[in-house]
């Protein structure tokens, strides 16, 4: 070490480490460019405490510094407003690591409302996410939306109105979706090709679709899976699916509880499931055509067990749903499985392992073939253990944000 090189390294210790900074931006004019230079100049470590009050914002607002927490007075306190919108992107986007995004509410975005990519230990708290105008197809798809991130915290959020879902994990690695609710969204909460989530003690209601667990064909991250959901309240999902004509969640049936796809290794228990026309629980495949040699369109090593479970399936609005539903005496049972055990080229045997009976297999011969159904109920399927996923640990730092 030269001698130019000691000394700055001696004056370093002597200054001690650089103090964490506030910096704080109040409601008022320019509102936009005081949040936006705010999060331009934090530095490791700093908060951009935004006073409670309501900013109108015309265009986005992004961060990429890492370690750094953005914090309200509360959701119901400070609220970014994003009704003159210019631009179609989100209301806030990260792309750093280490960032905490707390205490405010974030309305009326065109495009999705708060967006991480890229990131690890993010973490969402306390937030309001809403379209203010209901629900309509023209709203933003996501509400909170983590992608290609790792250690996610999801944790008392709240979403509203959202057209494709509200709060919505994709691509993501060690996931924890808790204390949360999500309602009149297309989809409540959803948890696409990710690994290592633990969704509990949230509800899901007023949506068109609960809960869904899915993987799709041909994303940079394939083959998600260990997913459980467990101490969730998922009721009266009844709101007509109002998603954009082509997206994936345009099918999902109105009045649908949980719904897992093409994912393996999820476990559902300890849930309430109640008011949903369509079904508790529906076990589905992918049924669009793919060319994604990775892709298994089948769900497997599924367990439901030890729901409570009460009216749900009077009403099922799928094809060939009335029928069955006539056939079964005038509802679904409470889960039902399509019964695709296998697919041509894949050497996986789906298994399931359901005991919250009566249950109804469609046996079908292959995805989508439902004219190809044969109907069978019974009280339970699967035999043998299928293991449960480990519990997910986050992160020190993020653990004890929830505590």
């Amino acid at each position: 070490m030269n001698r130019f090189a000691a000394a700055l390294l001696a004056a370093t210790a002597l200054a001690g480490p650089i103090q964490a900074k506030t910096l704080s931006v109040a409601p008022g004019p320019d509102a936009q460019e005081r949040i936006q230079t705010a999060l331009l100049d934090a530095k490791p470590g700093d908060t951009v405490q935004l006073a409670a009050g309501r900013y109108d914002l015309s265009d986005g607002l992004s961060l990429d510094v890492d370690n750094v927490t953005v914090k309200g007075a509360g959701p119901d306190a400070t609220v970014l407003s994003f009704k003159g919108q210019k631009g179609a992107g989100e209301g806030l986007l990260v792309t750093s690591d280490r960032v905490t995004v707390r205490d405010l509410a974030v309305e009326d975005t065109r495009g999705d409302g708060v967006k991480s990519k890229g990131s690890d230990q993010i973490s969402f708290l306390n937030l309001r996410v809403e379209w203010t105008g209901g629900p309509s197809e023209k709203n933003g798809a996501y509400g909170v939306y983590p992608v290609s991130s790792t250690n996610v915290l999801v944790d008392k959020v709240t979403v509203k109105g959202a057209s494709d879902a509200g709060i919505y994990v994709g691509q993501s690695k060690n996931i924890i979706v808790r204390n949360s609710r999500a309602e009149f969204n297309v989809a409540g909460i959803e948890i696409e090709n990710s690994m290592n989530a633990d969704v509990f003690d949230n509800v899901a209601t007023h949506n068109a679709g609960g809960i869904l667990v899915f993987d799709l064909p041909n994303l940079p991250q394939m083959g998600g899976h260990s997913t459980r959901l467990f101490r969730n309240k998922v009721v009266d999902n009844d709101t007509p699916n109002f998603a954009p004509k082509g997206n994936i969640v345009a099918g999902v049936p109105t009045g649908t509880g949980v719904m897992v796809m093409a994912n393996r290794n999820v476990h559902v228990f300890d849930n309430e499931i109640a008011g949903n026309q369509t079904a508790a629980v529906m076990l589905v495949s992918y049924t669009e055509t793919f060319t994604d040699k990775t892709y298994n369109p089948l769900p497997r090593d599924i367990v439901v067990r030890d729901n409570r479970i009460g009216r749900n399936g009077w009403d099922p609005k799928f094809d060939g749903g009335p029928l069955i539903a006539k056939l079964m005496g005038g509802s679904l049972p409470p889960v039902m499985w399509d019964g695709v055990t296998s697919f041509e080229g894949l050497p996986d045997v789906a298994k399931v392992r359901l005991t919250d009976g009566p249950i109804l297999n469609l046996n079908l011969p292959a995805p989508g073939q439902l004219a190809k159904a044969r109907p069978s109920v019974a009280k339970t399927i699967g035999e043998g253990e299928i293991a449960e996923p480990k519990a997910v640990a986050l992160p020190k730092r993020q653990a004890d944000l929830g505590a």
